[in-house]
């Protein structure tokens, strides 16, 4: 993609211009025309566009306003000869960034061009926590003023733009898969479809069909040829969630798909070619998993191209306090028609917790809230914040303390975890895929721990 589209019909001076802005580091696609003009711009997004006033086929302001159909913040600066000033000065008026006088300088000519992409650089920065292009482009919006969370998002954008493999870690509930499409969206693959995947909630004799599909006869049951998910996701990105659980017998096939862009069907004969960038995210130590055997270096190595580390809520300062009163505003508005408020005593009680499930743990609780609450303001009580002291005696009444502290220490954990697991599945209405990301654990624990709690 070309950084300028240059737009003059005067073919001496248009390879003059380019021969200046091409010397000066910037690539330049060219049109003789108004009409060709807004042809390219229909298609093609460019960082500027320099374009003469005065041309066959319409005029520049034509191709202002098609410009800033296509993209209202993409800087246009209008080349006009000394007659035509007034109507250069309206076009500004219009919208233009900037207007040039014939005969063009090439010394002014390259200030005018770098100091608008500077502008427009820094309108751009940290896109993905502004609202305006939220709701202009469908980006994903990364609610976050914290210093961790604007590095977090500046890397983001810079890692989009390329084709490089990104892993995402963090604990359960940060919001990786957010991240995930973030880069998708601000990727140039973004008109191509995004296909996330959660290796955990696939069962292993599934996962591999699952993300490469199978023929026809593959096995009992395939009466039809059924594509996998790299290949529904062509041309366009496969976000990997808990990519750590994905079963070694799978991991190399994974890594096969990635390096040589093929896949093979169960049951096929042929290599399947696949164009896909694949973005993971775990919330395990996978170099200690490496270590261990469960998981295999090449591949860690290859899903780690650029690692990106997505900070937990504890770690977030008083970004807490913004997502509460987004959730609050935002699902009240759902839940019940109007936004719902924060009393000054809630948001000390979100203040005050350490909320071991992260972003999805506390838009959880806003939501319960909005459900439960007779009233628009919320209460700490209405976020269930409010319990019994750990201290009051009248807890421990029918608490078994006979044996050995050890002994009690292993009771009161299984007493916990058990009434842990029972809530957040009540919370997520039984989902537990989603239940085992809210705790922090992988899915196979969570099927572990229901089964011993008998829940």
């Amino acid at each position: 993609m070309s950084d300028i589209l240059l737009v003059e019909d005067k073919e001496s001076l248009r390879h003059v211009i380019r021969l200046t802005l091409e010397n000066a580091g910037y690539t330049v696609a060219e049109s003789a025309d108004a009409r060709a003009a807004i042809n390219e711009i229909s298609t093609t997004r460019y960082r500027l566009v320099l374009t003469d006033l005065r041309m066959p086929n319409g005029s520049g302001l034509d191709v202002l306003r098609a410009a800033r159909t296509s993209d209202p913040d993409v800087p246009v600066i209008l080349m006009t000869a000394f007659g035509s000033i007034d109507e250069a000065v309206q076009a500004m008026k219009d919208g233009a960034h900037d207007f040039l006088q014939k005969p063009v300088d090439s010394n002014h000519l390259l200030l005018l061009v770098e100091r608008a992409l500077d502008q427009a650089r820094l309108r751009n920065e940290n896109i993905l926590l502004r609202e305006d292009w939220s709701r202009r482009y469908g980006f994903p919006r990364i609610i976050g003023e914290s210093d961790v969370m604007q590095r977090a998002v500046g890397e983001t954008q810079r890692v989009a733009q390329t084709e490089a493999t990104v892993l995402l870690l963090g604990e359960s509930g940060t919001g990786k898969e957010l991240f995930a499409r973030a880069v998708h969206h601000l990727s140039n693959r973004r008109d191509k479809p995004f296909v996330a995947i959660n290796c955990a909630a696939i069962p292993e004799t599934l996962i591999e069909n699952e993300l490469f599909g199978h023929e026809r006869g593959a096995f009992t049951g395939a009466s039809d040829r059924r594509q996998g998910k790299f290949e529904l996701a062509s041309g366009g990105t496969v976000f990997l969630d808990e990519i750590g659980e994905l079963p070694l017998s799978v991991q190399g096939k994974l890594l096969r798909a990635i390096e040589e862009k093929v896949v093979d069907r169960i049951g096929g004969r042929a290599q399947v070619p696949v164009d896909v960038r694949v973005v993971a995210a775990t919330n395990k130590d996978l170099k200690t998993a490496v270590d261990q055997g469960e998981f295999r270096g090449d591949l860690f190595f290859r899903l780690a191209v650029f690692p990106l580390e997505i900070p937990a809520l504890r770690e977030r300062g008083d970004d807490v306090v913004l997502l509460a009163n987004h959730f609050a505003s935002q699902l009240g508005h759902e839940l019940r028609g109007r936004e719902a408020e924060l009393s000054n005593e809630a948001i000390a009680h979100i203040r005050g917790r350490a909320w071991p499930g992260n972003v999805r743990e506390l838009e959880n609780a806003i939501e319960r809230a909005c459900i439960l609450s007779d009233s628009l303001i919320l209460e700490p009580r209405d976020l269930g914040l409010v319990s019994a002291s750990i201290g009051d005696d009248k807890s421990l009444n029918d608490f078994d303390l006979s044996g050995t502290l050890s002994d009690v220490a292993h009771r009161a954990l299984t007493v916990v975890e058990r009434k842990k697991i029972s809530a957040a599945l009540a919370t997520n209405s039984g989902n537990k895929s989603r239940t085992a990301e809210d705790l922090g654990i992988s899915y196979k624990t969570l099927l572990n721990k229901i089964k011993e709690y008998g829940l």
